[in-house]
């Protein structure tokens, strides 16, 4: 597994990708701070994050996840990594841990507006930690989605497009009925962006993402053994 995410995240960054995810993610970031902090002169960061995961990881895990077995199918390299003497488990494990590490650098230069914030007031400390942590859960989730979207077509366009529309579906379907709650990444959030841990929210996405890792594994050890 560390082999395959060591290759991968240097991937990111010897292409475009990794850094367009950054910006991306850094100019939303920005432009949220504007709307939700500076321009009601809260020191609340909440609603910035609550804002950036909405939208924000809309644009960001389609473009860390939409090459990550598609690109592999289309070139016709997915059989040189299925006959590698790595697992099934290791590539596709790998493969999400480097496109998490990109998530929690990002993370990690969102801090900068807790800097700034802190010139004119107080930051609650813990209520950001929280905070971060759930957008982190979340983003795992999602990548989670993106991964398994990828796995199962060739073509990027279509698994970003599929990414963005399982991410985007909940929160139209649960108008039609509150059982599309439960998989409405967002609404799974908003106890973090208020500071408060919630186990089950906890154990909601982490089960999201185990289950469509599981399945991403099941999906190319089936395609391996076709072959």
């Amino acid at each position: 597994m560390w082999a395959v995410f060591k290759k991968e995240l240097k991937t990111y960054f010897l292409s475009p990708i990794g850094y367009i995810t950054i910006g991306v993610f850094m100019l939303m970031y920005s432009i949220f701070f504007y709307l939700t902090t500076i321009s009601y002169g809260s020191l609340y960061l909440g609603d910035l994050y609550y804002a950036t995961a909405r939208y924000g990881l809309l644009l960001m895990i389609p473009l860390l996840t939409m090459r990550m077995f598609s690109e592999e199918r289309k070139n016709g390299t997915e059989q040189l990594l299925l006959t590698s003497p790595r697992s099934v488990t290791s590539i596709v494990l790998g493969k999400f841990f480097a496109a998490v590490a990109i998530i929690l650098i990002t993370i990690l230069f969102s801090t900068i507006y807790a800097i700034i914030i802190s010139f004119f007031g107080n930051v609650a400390i813990p209520t950001l930690i929280v905070t971060m942590l759930g957008f982190l859960l979340l983003a795992m989730a999602a990548l989670s989605i993106g991964m398994l979207a990828s796995s199962i077509t060739e073509n990027q366009i279509i698994s970003a497009i599929l990414t963005i529309g399982i991410l985007v579906a909940p929160w139209f379907l649960v108008d039609i009925s509150d059982i599309f709650s439960s998989i409405d990444l967002i609404d799974k959030f908003l106890n973090f962006a208020t500071g408060v841990i919630s186990i089950a929210d906890v154990v909601s996405l982490l089960s999201i993402t185990v289950m469509c890792i599981a399945i991403t594994i099941i999906l190319i050890k089936r395609r391996k053994t076709v072959k």
